[in-house]
């Protein structure tokens, strides 16, 4: 665990420059490859704004904050990941691509380090099995804004070793964060309760039932939840939500997790929700 030091990021998305920000702050030197240079710079102009804001409210000085920038190096090419100690893959939930991915991994890393995923719903036993080293892989789902979320989903596959394990938690209590362990099936804990809970929002509004506004009004004055379900699932992102309810869908084979027709055609449409400027709201 103390070895630990260089930290591999494979995707600069929303989740990734995450990622790669919490391991930074945390003293880790981080290198976030993509491989589209404009997805670097934007994750690094994301990175600068999170953490202004929080120079802005008092939780960092300008010296940490400089300092956390300085950690976190930028490339395209995986093989700079060749002398990393510890990896998160934070790509596009796609089961091809991850599997390529850590296939190229398992080849440029040494044989001890573990490589981790960020999916929110694909099995870490298959990812596993496309290396040779399926003792070293598990899931490390971070919630989304990941420098403000305390939890991470820690996911053991099928041949995921307790020593993995254990210092994948232990890493998360050195990032500030608390681990919850959960089971290799479909959507895991956090997206097998909540989508079923957002695909139906999305069917109550294809039949009328209430408004985007009402639905989302009833959940936060009703159940006390911070945020209605329609708002997250833009923030969250449509194309992602469906992506997780096709995985639910086919993984479980039951007809409840059976994505809204609503879903798939605002999809189909571009409306992807916040990052497109409209989904169920409009930004």
């Amino acid at each position: 665990m103390l070895e630990i030091q260089r930290v591999g990021v494979v995707g600069a998305g929303t989740m990734g420059n995450g990622i790669a920000q919490v391991f930074a702050q945390s003293g880790f030197d981080v290198r976030l490859c993509d491989a589209l240079p404009e997805a670097l710079g934007r994750a690094m102009a994301s990175i600068d704004r999170s953490l202004g804001r929080f120079v802005e409210k008092g939780r960092l000085s300008n010296a940490d904050r400089d300092a956390t920038v300085a950690r976190i190096t930028t490339g395209g090419d995986l093989q700079a990941l060749a002398d990393v100690d510890y990896v998160v893959e934070a790509i596009a939930e796609n089961l091809d691509a991850k599997r390529a991915v850590f296939t190229r991994l398992d080849a440029i890393t040494p044989p001890h380090v573990m490589l981790t995923s960020n999916t929110s719903s694909i099995s870490i036993t298959l990812l596993a099995s496309a290396t040779k080293r399926p003792d070293k892989v598990l899931g490390m789902h971070f919630m989304n804004p990941v420098p403000l979320m305390a939890l991470v989903e820690i996911i053991r596959g099928q041949a995921t070793s307790p020593a993995s394990m254990l210092t994948a938690t232990q890493l998360c209590m050195r990032l500030n964060k608390t681990a919850v362990e959960a089971a290799d099936y479909p959507g895991f804990i956090s997206n097998r309760v909540l989508m079923p809970m957002l695909n139906e929002a999305m069917f109550a509004v294809m039949e009328g039932v209430g408004t985007p506004e009402a639905i989302d009004t009833v959940m936060k004055l009703g159940m006390n939840h911070p945020m209605g379900p329609l708002t997250l699932a833009d923030f969250i992102g449509l194309d992602v939500c469906l992506s997780i309810l096709n995985v639910l869908h086919e993984g479980f084979g039951d007809p409840k997790y059976r994505p809204c027709p609503l879903l798939r055609r605002m999809v189909a449409a571009g409306q992807l929700g916040r990052k497109s400027g409209r989904g169920f709201y409009t930004y």
